[in-house]
């Protein structure tokens, strides 16, 4: 596909890093020039220096030909408009990054106006991440399928866990719970196991279930712990404000502490049923009087990483709560994950996965069919949401006759509002959704888990 993406920020960067890898022609505008530099020099993409809502700068980024333009600079009306000038400039599709929480209640009719195949709000995804984790705080990542009914939970092998030493073959006959091992993240190393794989312990495992089998298996290996009843949130930005806003419609209790008194103030008027603190978050004595030490949940939201880390190893000193730790900027990804941060977000990440899975579909839009896409390990792995198609070769065959590829694994298949873990007598039907788990392979449709 032919794609321009106006706006060379952290998302830009990410989008391009990801679009990249799977052979797209990509040009990138910016009106900072050592953005655009930063970006050509390093990744496989062309650059243009000026303003993307420029009818002229577009012509030059071969607008009329363009398959997809991605406005993702920091200016909510920038991208509307940008996206505007390209739908009557071209024929191309458009998706803008919208931010502020002024539109979040106007969405489809901007989408609809607008003609926009997608509209992604950052800080939004980022705070329902946060919520499925305080929803389900015995895993460090919750990310959902099947519209919620199933779910892949991340959890960490802990020192004195049963797991260690245990074969995957003996796993079911061990625990007699419904779900399904999917990886198995080993230092820099993604795993898809078999049944000759031994766990170990600090593995990042992952499986697949419906929530109430996966409370059943995390009670039985001892990591469970209770939906958070109340939170400290860390900062007073869009995300907290999002959190906050569905926190407290689940009957959660939110504090927020934010240092700018007038952003507390408009936190005030805007979340009434929530506590606003005015003061540093990095203060001990401030968190401690908060009840840091009795909180069940602490989210680091604050805009420095650095700030978010301390915040973060302290908050796991003192108590035992679900922590959640917010990172931006920072790369260092293989010292991040030997800290002791909890659940980790990366906002970014996640708006370049929602964008990602948007283009994957439409690149084979005749034939593909993923519903939703996350990315695992860094992108070492895949979990992907099919829906089957009557005229799918897959289905209506037992998976034990289907000749599927190395590293790849089915799992799970919901059907008329029954999860199914599946065995080799199983099959995948028309209507389906169903999960598929895999390393190494880039795939758009669910003919691709066969071999050639």
């Amino acid at each position: 596909m032919d794609i321009i993406i106006v706006g060379c920020g952290k998302v830009g960067y990410t989008l391009v890093e990801q679009l990249s890898s799977e052979n797209h022609n990509l040009i990138v505008i910016d009106e900072k020039p050592e953005k655009v530099q930063n970006i050509t020099d390093s990744l496989d993409a062309m650059g243009i220096v000026g303003n993307g809502i420029n009818h002229r700068i577009l012509q030059e980024a071969g607008i009329a030909s363009a398959d997809l333009l991605i406005a993702v600079t920091g200016d909510d009306e920038k991208n509307l408009l940008c996206c505007v000038i390209a739908r009557k400039t071209g024929h191309c599709r458009t998706i803008a990054r919208v931010r502020n929480p002024i539109y979040n209640g106007e969405i489809d009719f901007l989408k609809k106006e607008f003609g926009l195949a997608m509209i992604i709000n950052p800080e939004l995804a980022a705070a329902n991440e946060i919520a499925r984790i305080f929803q389900f705080p015995s895993a460090i990542r919750v990310d959902s399928f099947a519209k919620g009914h199933v779910e892949l939970l991340h959890f960490k092998v802990g020192a004195n866990s049963p797991l260690i030493g245990l074969k995957l073959m003996n796993f079911h006959q061990t625990f007699h719970c419904n779900v399904l091992v999917c990886t198995v993240i080993r230092g820099e190393e993604v795993i898809i196991p078999n049944g000759a794989f031994t766990f170990q312990e600090n593995d990042i495992v992952a499986i697949a279930s419906e929530r109430r089998n996966a409370l059943l298996f995390f009670r039985k290996i001892g990591i469970v712990k209770k939906s958070v009843d109340n939170a400290i949130l860390a900062g007073g930005g869009k995300i907290s404000y999002y959190l906050a806003k569905s926190l407290i419609q689940a009957g959660i209790k939110v504090t927020i502490i934010e240092v700018d008194r007038d952003r507390c103030e408009h936190l005030s008027d805007i979340l009434p049923e929530a506590t606003i603190i005015c003061g540093d978050a990095t203060n001990q004595n401030l968190l401690l009087q908060e009840g840091l030490e009795r909180a069940q949940g602490f989210a680091a939201l604050t805009g420095l990483d650095e700030e978010n880390i301390l915040l973060s190893l302290y908050a796991n000193s003192v108590s035992n709560a679900k922590t959640v730790t917010k990172i931006n900027r920072i790369t260092f990804n293989s010292v991040i994950n030997e800290l002791n941060l909890g659940s980790i977000i990366y906002p970014r990440v996640i708006t370049s996965d929602y964008i990602f899975k948007y283009v994957r579909s439409t690149n084979y839009s005749l034939n593909s069919n993923v519903e939703k896409l996350y990315k695992l390990a860094n992108g070492k792995a895949e979990a992907l949401e099919f829906y089957i198609k009557a005229d799918s070769a897959v289905a209506g065959i037992p998976l034990q006759d289907l000749r599927i590829r190395k590293n790849t694994l089915i799992g799970c298949i919901y059907r008329h509002g029954k999860v199914i873990i599946p065995t080799g007598q199983d099959m995948m039907l028309a209507g389906d959704s169903v999960l598929v788990v895999l390393s190494g392979y880039r795939f758009s449709d669910i003919k691709e888990i066969l071999e050639n």
